[in-house]
């Protein structure tokens, strides 16, 4: 049975994470995140509070979504200082562009902060001291080399005050055109 709470729960989109990046950021949010905060996986968030009665809808939308696209070029730039917190910085105009179809779909239902593009992120560590922040941001910087992955696919789940459910995931399934590769920049 469904609580009242998840009938009314809004609903929050992001994009998959492939493994071995989704291993290695939840290692450093085990390691870094306030453990009475940590509740979620490492995540990059798409939008963060749909209106809970477009469930169905946004389950069918990223579903098909989803199966018509190959997975999505990123490239993870740089080690963001969030004052009080840590995250990584990736940029990808193909998953930009994809948030755009699905904020266009939902136009009129979305929250002022769900209605302005985000700077996609990976939050590491956040409701920390500065001075703690910065010196996790130092460590990081030392050993960062920007790196080129794609996104896995999409994934649904409710906001359950802290803690979030999930509702679905949906892998990218077209075929890909071409590999992501591993880059090194010299800074």
């Amino acid at each position: 049975m469904v609580s009242h709470l998840s009938r009314t729960a809004p609903l929050v989109v992001t994009a998959s994470l492939p493994p071995e990046l989704q291993a290695r950021f939840d290692r450093l949010r085990r390691a870094h995140f306030p453990a009475e905060r940590n509740w979620i996986s490492a995540h990059v968030t798409l939008f963060h509070s749909l209106p809970a009665q477009v469930e169905a809808e946004a389950r069918d939308l990223l579903s098909r979504m989803a199966s018509a696209t190959p997975p999505v070029d990123a490239q993870l730039r740089r080690v963001m200082d969030l004052g009080t917190g840590t995250a990584f910085l990736i940029e990808s105009p193909a998953m930009i562009a994809l948030r755009d179809s699905i904020a266009e779909h939902f136009h009129g239902m979305l929250t002022v902060q769900d209605s302005h593009r985000p700077r996609l992120h990976v939050t590491i560590q956040n409701k920390v001291s500065q001075g703690e922040a910065r010196a996790l941001q130092e460590l990081l910087v030392r050993n960062f080399e920007p790196s080129r992955f794609a996104f896995a696919g999409l994934a649904l789940h409710r906001y359950l005050g802290g803690p979030w459910e999930a509702i679905g995931r949906w892998p990218f399934r077209a075929a890909l055109q071409h590999k992501p590769r591993k880059i090194r920049t010299v800074t």
